[in-house]
């Protein structure tokens, strides 16, 4: 038979549950040494062992601006040696000379801007290119001429401010007054 509920020692009863399962909980110890020792190991190999992509960049050789004196003494170069490349948005304007030049349009594309470029570079021993684009011509065109300059082998050529002829190319409507279909190489 039960003993009445006054009789009944509760708080005996929950002391016995507390060191039961104060007991049977253990402490755990986790050594985090071989998990840092892995992470760094892990670290240090994908750092020596991924290759950093190179930048890409154009080789562009600057001449050293030269004294007065070496200004004064150098030989000018000879109008029908010369080869003006006017760098538009859409067009290339080319021209020989430098006085009253006959003017004529290319694409950017790469056939008829090497074609041209090679033919004036194997007629012209000497040539010289100047390359002078417009305030509306972007990097990409000048890259696309450098590159074409380099292909036809084209042994001296310089970036050169546009002149007031060349400003005229600038606006859409301007034609130069002795613009001609074909010009004469």
């Amino acid at each position: 038979m039960l003993p009445p509920i006054e009789e009944i020692e509760t708080e005996r009863i929950h002391a016995k549950d507390d060191k039961a399962r104060k007991a049977s909980r253990r402490s755990i110890d986790v050594d985090m040494n071989p998990m840092v020792d892995l992470a760094f190991l892990l670290l240090t190999f994908f750092m020596l062992a991924t290759t950093f992509s190179k930048p890409q960049a154009m080789e562009l050789l600057v001449p050293a601006k030269p004294d007065e004196e070496e200004a004064e003494r150098e030989t000018p170069v000879k109008e029908s040696k010369t080869l003006s490349l006017v760098l538009r948005e859409d067009k290339v304007v080319w021209y020989r000379g430098i006085t009253d030049p006959a003017t004529a349009e290319l694409p950017y594309e790469n056939g008829p801007l090497l074609d041209l470029l090679g033919s004036h570079n194997a007629e012209i021993d000497g040539l010289v290119v100047l390359v002078k684009p417009l305030p509306e011509s972007n990097a990409e065109n000048l890259v696309t001429v450098l590159d074409a300059l380099n292909v036809s082998n084209v042994q001296r050529y310089a970036l050169a401010e546009p002149s007031a002829f060349d400003l005229e190319f600038s606006e859409e409507d301007a034609v130069p007054v002795n613009n001609r279909e074909n010009p004469v190489p």
